[in-house]
């Protein structure tokens, strides 16, 4: 029961959060482009010019729905993190992973309660904890994940990780690639969110499956 708690903390958290974000990026009068403007910018309580890392006009009505949605999305994806035994083995690796990716959490959580044009410094220790800690924890978990997993979803697991880890390194750095300021920062902060969306769902009717294969067994065998 705890870890189909945690399996649903995680799918619950992540698709609010998507659903949330079209609601507010809807309500922009200057279209919002997921292209030029941050994740962040949605979250914004004031409407002005902003210069760094990009110039851009940040106009936000639903802002206040948006950092509710960033908050629940943390508690969620840390509920999630602490919950979910059965998906992860024993061992340091597996527990490192999981206390990296509610440090995820955490930065959601702070980047929801320090938007980003009133507390800054705040702000940016969230994103920190979201694209630094968040990606090395799934880095990690590749090798952290249970026997249960196949051996090609733990490497890709850890492959997504490290594409994060670059594009993160690359946003900081101010190279697009083509992607602008507001993809090359999705690059870097959406994959520990489908990860968890995909492993949450694995979890819960991936088990179902296996108690459906294992009933119709105990049934064949009792017949």
């Amino acid at each position: 029961m705890k870890a189909r708690i945690g399996y649903w903390a995680w799918i619950a958290g992540v698709v609010q959060f998507f659903v949330i974000h079209g609601i507010v990026e809807s309500a922009w009068a200057r279209p919002y482009s997921w292209a030029r403007n941050n994740i962040s910018d949605l979250g914004n309580a004031h409407c002005a010019v902003q210069q760094e890392p990009e110039l851009r006009y940040v106009c936000s009505p639903e802002h206040g729905l948006m950092n509710v949605s960033f908050i629940v999305l943390g508690t969620l994806l840390v509920v999630g993190a602490a919950l979910t035994g059965p998906l992860w083995r024993r061992g340091v690796t597996a527990v490192v992973a999981r206390v990296l990716l509610a440090g995820a959490g955490l930065g959601f959580a702070l980047a929801g309660l320090a938007p980003a044009d009133v507390h800054e410094n705040q702000h940016i220790l969230g994103a920190l904890l979201i694209m630094g800690t968040g990606n090395i924890g799934l880095v990690l978990a590749g090798a952290g994940l249970s026997n249960d997993v196949p051996r090609p979803l733990r490497w890709a697991t850890s492959l997504l990780g490290i594409t994060a880890i670059t594009a993160f390194g690359l946003f900081l750095s101010r190279h697009y690639l083509g992607l602008g300021m507001g993809g090359m920062e999705r690059v870097a902060a959406l994959p520990v969110l489908l990860w968890t969306l995909a492993a949450g769902a694995r979890g819960l009717f991936g088990q179902a499956a296996h108690r459906r294969d294992a009933s119709s067994s105990m049934t064949l065998m009792a017949g």
